[in-house]
């Protein structure tokens, strides 16, 4: 196969759609992505770049860049309420095993860079897709506005809200967690955070991480119903009053935050899905298999995706081949991450104080070859060779 031959079209201009019209162009495939929104500036705060997500960075040639656009994490620790321990992961094993750090990163600064490797003409904004039809041997995407596209390939990565997803498995639509976040990136020259932790309390959970720039991103997720009017109008004298009684620094970096600096929404994902490969149509990132944050894996599961992509597409036959061979390299590892996750945010967001209680405890006498379980299960393996049927 002659990928360069076949027309692709990217639905979704985020992390995996980016990433992938940068690994596409790689192959001499011109890649053309519709988005919806009328301008990509990388919407939310910061997030972690694991060392998983490194390597595959270092797949597509992009690692060197987008490591001086992070902040170097050397730990990320669990915490009680009052500033205990509960967890210390072991991350400096985790990155020996990749041989790559770990790194927080603003989405926006990722979305520029990544933006600014892709040709603007290869970029359409405002193009929300809202259905397909397969006519012959291509598809015919359809936009809200009215417009279509045709393509030989499509890679749907337009994240949980997918509606060509959708299409494509009815039943696939966003699933609540039981708890909302609000997100805020401050100034940090007076809070001077130098490490990232979580903490795990009877009135919600709070985390924190430096960036680059003197910065500090935080969040907090308190348990509610789905989008709970009440909540929605919370600003910063509100979520103070709920963590007033947390350890230091947060009630600090609360109050050195401004009402207009929050981005608020439900926590969400999709169930795990058993099929990601539709002949030539696929599921990327989010779309595909969003997950909560609670291991911080949604945008690193999105640029594997990319690189083992890519992977397949140097040696497969035809698109519908490497598109179901990355489904089977890729389908149990994403949905191991979906349902990890999903239990881990459903035990760390307990405020039964009985149940706390044990939970704390259990966690503080725990051996750390088993706090490190569900993490060594997914890092402790190169994802690049899950399943893989060809040599480099």
């Amino acid at each position: 196969m002659k990928p360069a031959d076949n027309t692709f079209i990217i639905i979704g201009g985020g992390i995996a759609g980016l990433c992938a019209a940068i690994g596409l162009q790689q192959l001499g495939i011109e890649a053309h992505i519709y988005e919806s929104v009328t301008e990509l500036k990388g919407i939310g705060a910061g997030f972690g770049l694991a060392a998983n997500a490194m390597q595959a960075l270092d797949h597509l040639g992009l690692k060197d860049e987008i490591s001086k656009l992070g902040h170097y994490l050397g730990s990320y620790n669990v915490l009680d309420q009052k500033g205990n321990i509960l967890v210390e992961p072991n991350t400096k094993s985790i990155s020996q095993k990749y041989q790559q750090d770990n790194f927080a990163i603003h989405r926006a600064d990722l979305h520029q860079f990544l933006l600014s490797k892709i040709p603007a003409n290869q970029v359409h904004l405002g193009k929300r897709a809202n259905s397909f039809e397969r006519i012959g041997e291509q598809i015919c995407i359809h936009f809200t506005d009215g417009s279509q596209a045709v393509c030989d390939a499509l890679l749907v990565a337009d994240g949980v809200h997918s509606l060509l997803r959708q299409q494509l498995i009815s039943a696939s639509t966003p699933r609540y967690s039981g708890y909302t976040c609000w997100r805020a990136t401050i100034d940090n020259s007076s809070i001077q955070l130098k490490k990232s932790t979580e903490t795990w309390g009877a009135k919600g959970r709070f985390g924190m991480t430096p960036l680059v720039g003197n910065r500090v991103y935080w969040y907090a997720c308190i348990n509610s119903p789905q989008q709970n009017p009440t909540l929605k109008n919370w600003g910063i004298a509100e979520l103070a009053d709920n963590f007033k009684d947390y350890h230091a620094p947060i009630p600090t970096i609360l109050s050195e935050t401004k009402d207009a600096d929050l981005i608020w929404n439900d926590i969400i994902d999709i169930a795990p899905l058993q099929k990601l490969a539709f002949g030539p149509i696929l599921l990327l990132g989010d779309a595909g298999h969003a997950t909560t944050p609670n291991l911080g894996q949604g945008a690193c599961q999105a640029i594997e995706d990319v690189a083992v992509l890519l992977d397949e597409l140097k040696t497969a036959t035809s698109i519908p081949q490497a598109f179901s061979q990355f489904e089977n390299r890729r389908l149990e590892r994403v949905n191991y991450i979906s349902n990890t996750s999903w239990q881990i945010g459903k035990i760390a967001q307990w405020n039964n104080p009985f149940l706390i209680g044990i939970r704390n405890f259990c966690m503080k006498i725990m051996p750390n070859s088993l706090k490190q379980q569900q993490l060594n299960k997914l890092l402790s393996v190169d994802f690049m060779q899950i399943n893989r049927t060809h040599e480099s």
